[in-house]
């Protein structure tokens, strides 16, 4: 199977204008890729992404315009050419509002798309057609095959915050003692009530995002809190949950930062939670909750570069997971933030493969290193000029147009490939490989096995996998690069060429 891109006119329009563009050479590196189908890993969860915060407006966008973005999220069918039309996610992550849309201006949240509509009326009353738009794409997610979903919480009810606002004063936390029941009883309301409206039902509840950082400049939605304070917030949900015979797990996490699973950080009372909350004895171990999911979560943000430092990181959050029975680690929440150790730069859209071979990289660290059963994106559809979407929009309200990345793209090749119950196993360059540039991960289900490289070099590579004395046979290659969206390709042969400056997903069978 040979992946090339013809670059003679190329490689003239640039010498016309005298750009010294860093090209792919005519000779190709060789590499053999080992796959030991016997050792394995972790057990994928899902691949997901959030529906914050676009979506409250393009889920009222014209059928044919939200259906076509749908169909990017979710869509597991091909096109004519074979190509897939979506990147096929498992998980829709729901953001649960807590009601700053409905107090407008007086939010304090200065621009509209950060607010956040509620379920919860001021009178104690629920209105099931708010949300109207996400509840909308709730849907859509579950017509096109998603099978997991979960409802997340940037900040309890106003009703039920201190300041009676949607984020903090001065970093302290914004909910009392005695109102933890009452938010527990709010989501328990809305469990049922998102049910009954959308026929969808939320497998996980996240009602803490980020407690470590202050929440107090009005930005959006947000709510710090320290670990005993989120056990006592937990407890609460898991009494809930259990009284009312709700079934949904509740995700413990959403760190801003992975450092703070494992080490002390520099926030007191906000490190160590691996530790804090799944170790017995601990005086804030929820770990025995029957609602309580056995799954560490965090956000990998500005732990991303250098790699040295990435890998260094993960292998001691790995460890530390691996250190409590039974215990999984999601990454549930990232985009490109901040300068990257000068790498990447999260300011400004990339909608072409530079950012997509960067998120590409996260991806394989935090499976290949930390042992990530679950990867999840930040925020599906953005209308800011970040690299924190997806696919970006006009920020319209009512309509406007849609435009792919190949961010889309590159996570498309290991969510649309890399199923929910797929098992890593080993898989690396060879040792004695001239080019180490290379990153693969390999899964396998069943007889299906899918293997993801990712060539960030400007030199084509060509890979012989060895598979020792398991028998594989690849049939399908899906390349994104520059040129191309998981564009689908025949295997023919042991030798494959990974095209420079892309990303490459082999299917195939083990006999």
């Amino acid at each position: 199977m040979i992946i090339k891109t013809t670059i003679k006119k190329v490689l003239l329009a640039a010498s016309v204008l005298g750009l010294n563009i860093p090209l792919a050479s005519s000779q190709t590196k060789e590499v053999t890729i080992d796959i030991n189908l016997s050792k394995t890993y972790q057990t994928i969860s899902n691949f997901g992404a959030s529906d914050a915060w676009s979506c409250q407006f393009v889920g009222n966008w014209p059928d044919d315009k939200r259906n076509k973005i749908a169909d990017l999220l979710f869509s597991r069918e091909n096109n004519a050419d074979g190509s897939p039309k979506g990147i096929g996610l498992s998980l829709w992550r729901f953001n649960i509002g807590a009601g700053s849309t409905q107090q407008g201006d007086d939010s304090g949240i200065k621009d509209e798309w950060r607010r956040a509509e509620s379920f919860l009326n001021n009178d104690g009353s629920y209105n099931w057609q708010n949300q109207a738009a996400q509840v909308w794409f709730l849907k859509a997610a579950k017509q096109r095959g998603v099978k997991q979903f979960l409802g997340f919480n940037n900040s309890p009810p106003v009703q039920f915050t201190i300041n009676g606002k949607s984020y903090a004063n001065g970093g302290k936390v914004n909910i009392a003692p005695d109102k933890y029941d009452a938010y527990a009883t709010f989501l328990t309301k809305v469990v049922k009530g998102v049910e009954q409206a959308s026929k969808v039902k939320f497998d996980y509840i996240s009602p803490i995002n980020e407690p470590q950082w202050d929440w107090s400049d009005g930005g959006q939605e947000g709510a710090p809190y320290n670990n005993t304070e989120i056990a006592g917030v937990i407890k609460a949900i898991d009494k809930e949950f259990v009284k009312n015979n709700i079934s949904s797990k509740i995700l413990v996490g959403e760190a801003g930062s992975i450092h703070y699973l494992f080490t002390k950080g520099d926030k007191p009372g906000k490190g160590n939670q691996i530790s804090d909350f799944f170790k017995p004895g601990s005086a804030n171990y929820i770990g025995d909750l029957p609602s309580v999911a056995k799954t560490i979560s965090a956000h990998s943000y500005f732990t991303t570069s250098p790699m040295v430092s990435s890998v260094k990181a993960r292998t001691a959050l790995a460890d530390s997971v691996a250190a409590v029975n039974g215990l999984n680690f999601w990454q549930s929440e990232y985009c490109i933030l901040g300068d990257n150790a000068g790498e990447i730069d999260g300011n400004k859209r990339d909608l072409g493969i530079d950012a997509a071979l960067y998120l590409a990289s996260v991806i394989h660290t935090d499976l290949a290193v930390a042992n990530a059963s679950a990867w999840q994106w930040w925020t599906s559809i953005s209308a800011y000029d970040y690299k924190d979407g997806l696919i970006y929009i006009d920020k319209n309200k009512t309509d406007g147009n849609f435009y792919t990345s190949k961010m889309l793209w590159a996570m498309g090749n290991y969510s649309r490939f890399v199923n929910p119950g797929a098992v890593r196993v080993d898989a690396a360059v060879s040792t004695s490989a001239e080019d180490k540039s290379l990153l693969v991960s390999a899964f396998k289900s069943g007889k299906n096995i899918t293997v993801v490289v990712i060539n960030p070099g400007t030199t084509d590579v060509t890979a012989a996998i060895n598979t020792n004395s398991g028998k594989v046979q690849f049939t399908t290659s899906y390349l994104t690069s520059q040129a191309d969206e998981l564009k689908p390709g025949k295997i023919t042969g042991n030798k494959n060429v990974i095209q420079a400056r892309s990303v490459v997903t082999l299917t195939g069978v083990i006999k």
